[in-house]
């Protein structure tokens, strides 16, 4: 076998989370996890508290803690995972408030765009702010006709945080494939793009 061809160091491996998570299990569970094949064995032999643990160790958000972490592990498909909890997948991908950038978005003609931690946080605040005042409910289906820009994913954490479903669909798709997809959930809220880009010409959407 040929030599590997990045290690990465000592000191890399002792800061590094898989590391961190080996600590964690020892001192949760007192198990003896040392390296990658014992965390994989433990994780299929113990699957309840390795999901226990990796929830713990991740600090999830939840409103309310699982009752039962694995319900019918013999059943897959058909087991049930964190029986009982409530969480919402925005407040988990949100909990940062700094300037660090959350996301970075080029566009085909070379265009970049970075939007911070705080940047985010302030704009899913007023689309969900928008959204309650226009009455949406927690299942509420909120859908997208946008391409791929950072404002599509702003949209959709504004609507995962108010509890609201969320679909979207590509401008590419055609009116057809909109129709097909949009037709079948009944959204409330319909968010568009006037035009998108696609080669170099802009596509009316209008």
């Amino acid at each position: 076998m040929s030599a590997p061809l990045w290690k990465p160091s000592e000191e890399t491996i002792r800061r590094a989370n898989l590391t961190r998570f080996f600590r964690h299990v020892e001192k949760e569970h007192r198990e003896s996890i040392s390296d990658y094949p014992s965390l994989y064995r433990w994780s299929l032999d113990k699957p309840d508290r390795f999901w226990a643990s990796l929830w713990t160790f991740a600090q999830v958000r939840s409103g309310k803690l699982w009752d039962q972490v694995l319900v019918d592990p013999r059943r897959m498909p058909g087991a049930k995972w964190f029986a009982g909890a409530e969480l919402n997948f925005a407040e988990n991908l949100l909990r940062r408030r700094d300037s660090s950038p959350a996301l970075i978005f080029r566009s085909e003609t070379g265009l970049r765009r970075e939007f911070s931690y705080a940047e985010v946080y302030k704009q899913v605040s007023c689309i969900a702010r928008w959204l309650r005042r226009a009455g949406v409910q927690p299942g509420d289906r909120v859908v997208a006709f946008m391409p791929n820009l950072p404002e599509t994913i702003i949209a959709m954490l504004g609507a995962a945080s108010v509890g609201a479903v969320w679909s979207g669909c590509s401008p590419d798709f055609g009116l057809k494939g909109v129709l097909d997809r949009f037709g079948q959930i009944a959204p409330r809220i319909l968010f568009t793009a006037e035009r998108y880009s696609d080669n170099g010409k802009a596509i009316d959407c209008m």
